[in-house]
């Protein structure tokens, strides 16, 4: 038996391993675009994090981040990750900014890492509102270690990618994003980021009425992102947003500022704030209890309910979702209408435009959005006089009630509801019926309400006794994709000062060789100190340069710029403290 580790794969080696319709979502990270700055901002944030979390971090916290490839001195890349990641039996990608929910949750069932390409910059030091490397690598990463976590975080996307969404959730999800940029671009003025904020309050306050999607938000929310551990009285850290944040890592610790309850499936109930400390958190007692959360919300969920309640919920949404009948038929599309008899029982189903046939989620040949453009609807239930499902009768014994490929065919279901035309196809799949397609056809309802009129062209019936499930998004999203890449954040470039970053670039040399400074150097070091006054964490950076008179001069002007510029100040008594 083999002890070797899985093979690491390139960026590109990972890129063709997904599915086609997740691939426009991957970046390839092009390591040369952090510049001296970003290396300084991320070894100043995961110097502190790692000191200030020591002690308030879930134990698994440290030894993850050596174990995920994650170095407290520089950015992690991407292929860096990956190798430790594939003896985890998971693996990373690259991404720009937010992506949708739905296509996160895809990424995270496949065990697959989403990273946010950007580094904070060194203004949004302590949290930024836009997915960034920190975040998503010092953050997520860690607890894959944990092999509960992980299996938690895995079912936690494909439990994500089945919930159904609205068209709401898309505009909160949309003025999300537009916030994050909004706040992260350094040309937005107080206006631009007014406007953002009013369009995410407004958005947020018109999705009243909360899907599945918005409420497993809410809950991935408060466990992995904001999530604690252990109990009320003794709790840890190991929410992503809480490991990425020295702001808040540090705020939330007080239970005088930050209710600590102890985390049920009613956290769901607690909406949540990205531009503001938190007022609650939740706290759960292991990695195993999170996941009996998880199971307790999926088990309400649609796709495992199921019927016709399920597929109200599909209508009331009216986004592309998927009912599934227990012959394994899928039918994707937007749900116009549901027809229940008298207990309850649907019958009918109906979707409006561009609507997909699957089976084992794959699209069915000839039944995609091109042939079935203008909606589809078709009945549900049992036949009268028939022992079983009409999906387990074989052609021969179809034959005996009299349905026969190329004559004329009566079905009549228990509903009432009757379907009569000449049979032109029936599509089988491991030996079930799946479709049934007639010509001049009429389906009428047991009131006699016409379903379907002979002049509508060719009517193709769906095959099932009884809807088992519904899900949002469709069955086969390689052949119909619903979600398209957001556009690049980085669409605005941001102006670097080539100076100011060569100094920076020289401090990081100087700190990595270890060696005296020359005296031109230190002159032109001097120059740099003079010309840029403010900039604080370049005088960090050349603290640990080992050279006396210069580190002297260095916690001066620190302490003196600390007094000057208040925003400034606790960043600074956090790079002076010996501690």
């Amino acid at each position: 038996m083999s002890t070797h580790a899985p093979a690491a794969l390139s960026q590109q080696d990972i890129l063709n391993s997904l599915p086609l319709h997740l691939r426009p979502f991957v970046q390839t990270q092009d390591y040369q675009r952090y510049t001296a700055r970003d290396q300084a901002v991320w070894r100043f944030v995961m110097r502190q994090l790692t000191r200030q979390l020591a002690d308030t971090a879930h134990p698994v916290y440290l030894e993850g981040l050596e174990r995920t490839g994650i170095a407290l001195d520089h950015i992690p890349s991407i292929d860096e990750m990956n190798i430790c990641l594939a003896r985890l039996g998971w693996r990373a990608v690259v991404v720009d900014g937010f992506i949708p929910p739905a296509i996160f949750m895809e990424f995270q069932a496949l065990k697959v890492l989403v990273i946010a390409l950007e580094m904070r910059s060194v203004e949004h030091i302590f949290y930024t509102p836009a997915p960034d490397i920190v975040h998503e690598s010092a953050g997520h990463a860690p607890f894959i270690v944990d092999v509960d976590y992980a299996e938690f975080l895995q079912r936690f996307g494909e439990i994500g990618m089945k919930a159904i969404a609205t068209q709401a959730d898309m505009d909160v999800y949309e003025a999300i994003r537009t916030l994050s940029i909004v706040k992260e671009c350094p040309d937005s003025t107080d206006a631009d980021i007014a406007l953002a904020e009013e369009n995410l309050r407004q958005a947020s306050a018109a999705n009243t009425d909360l899907s599945e999607a918005s409420l497993l938000t809410r809950l991935h929310w408060w466990t992995v992102e904001y999530g604690l551990v252990g109990d009320l009285a003794n709790y840890r850290i190991f929410g992503a947003g809480l490991l990425s944040s020295l702001g808040e890592s540090r705020h939330c610790l007080d239970d005088a500022l930050v209710r600590k309850r102890p985390l049920t499936v009613d956290a769901v109930r607690y909406p949540y704030d990205i531009t503001t400390v938190q007022p609650q958190l939740f706290v759960t007692s292991s990695c195993r209890h999170l996941s009996q959360v998880l199971e307790e919300f999926a088990a309400g969920m649609c796709f495992q309910r199921g019927g016709a309640e399920s597929l109200q919920v599909a209508v009331k949404a009216g986004s592309m979702c998927t009912a599934q009948y227990d012959s394994g038929m899928q039918v994707s599309g937007v749900f116009d209408e549901v027809l229940c008899d008298a207990v309850g029982n649907a019958v009918y189903l109906r979707t409006r435009g561009p609507t997909q046939l699957a089976w084992g989620h794959r699209e069915i040949y000839g039944h995609g959005v091109a042939h079935h453009g203008e909606g589809f609807g078709s009945p549900i239930g049992h036949l009268k006089d028939f022992s079983r499902g009409l999906c387990h009768y074989s052609i021969d014994e179809l034959k005996a009630h009299d349905i026969v490929i190329g004559k004329p065919a009566r079905l009549e279901f228990l509903s009432g509801i009757t379907v009569s035309g000449q049979l032109l196809e029936i599509v089988r799949q491991e030996h079930r019926n799946l479709i049934l397609s007639f010509d001049n056809c009429t389906v009428t309802d047991l009131e006699g309400r016409v379903l379907f009129d002979p002049h509508w062209g060719r009517y193709d019936m769906a095959v099932g006794a009884r809807i088992t499930s519904v899900f949002g998004g469709v069955a086969d999203r390689e052949a119909l994709q619903l979600h398209k890449p957001p556009p690049s954040t980085r669409a605005i470039p941001v102006t670097q000062d080539a100076r100011l970053m060569s100094l920076y670039a020289l401090a990081e040399e100087l700190r990595r060789s270890g060696r005296p400074i020359k005296a031109d150097t230190l002159q032109e070091l001097e120059r740099g100190l003079e010309s840029y006054p403010d900039e604080w964490l370049f005088r960090v950076e050349l603290l640990s340069v080992d050279e006396a008179a210069l580190q002297a001069r260095l916690t001066t002007e620190l302490k003196a710029l600390a007094c000057r510029r208040a925003d400034l100040a606790a960043l600074i008594e956090m790079s002076l403290d010996p501690a």
